[in-house]
């Protein structure tokens, strides 16, 4: 028998204003894609905003559909639009705003699993760590030096 252990560490930051300032800006632009976000059925907005090596600033909001799985999420959304026009430019950081309509989100609120796996593509092609930070509606932030951090016993093109 061989153990596996896995050491997973987060900053926590206690709200947005506590943040680096080009950080503060990149939530504040994650924030802003939530409010673009259609959430008819779930009522649950989210937003992301990618930050790329070239400056450019890449935004997502989570798009329902009426045939649920249709749909996306606002990571993938934000990422697959990074990797579908900025092929070759490394992304730097990724930061997660959601909340939803019919209570108060105070807690971060990390991304679901298939964003997780999708993120987590992007930092194995690019060979370089991504920052993630992720928060609710409102109240703290999570920072996470990598996508690997929170996807640890990941599946990756090596096992292919």
């Amino acid at each position: 028998m061989r153990e596996i252990k896995l050491d997973v560490n987060f900053k926590v930051y206690p709200s947005v204003d506590n943040l680096e300032e080009s950080v503060k800006a990149l939530m504040l632009k994650a924030v802003e894609a939530r409010k673009k976000a259609y959430a008819p059925y779930s009522k649950f907005r989210v937003g992301a905003a990618i930050l790329l090596a070239n400056g450019e600033v890449v935004t997502g909001s989570n798009q329902e559909n009426a045939a649920y799985p249709s749909g996306l999420c606002a990571e993938r959304t934000a990422i697959f639009y990074a990797g579908a026009n900025y092929p070759d430019e490394k992304i730097i950081a990724i930061a997660v705003s959601a909340c939803s309509d019919l209570k108060v989100t105070k807690g971060p609120i990390p991304p679901c699993g298939a964003c997780r796996q999708s993120m987590f593509e992007y930092e194995v092609k690019q060979e370089q760590s991504i920052k993630l930070f992720c928060m609710g509606g409102e109240g703290e932030v999570v920072e996470s030096n990598s996508i690997g951090n929170i996807l640890p016993f990941h599946f990756d093109k090596s096992v292919l």
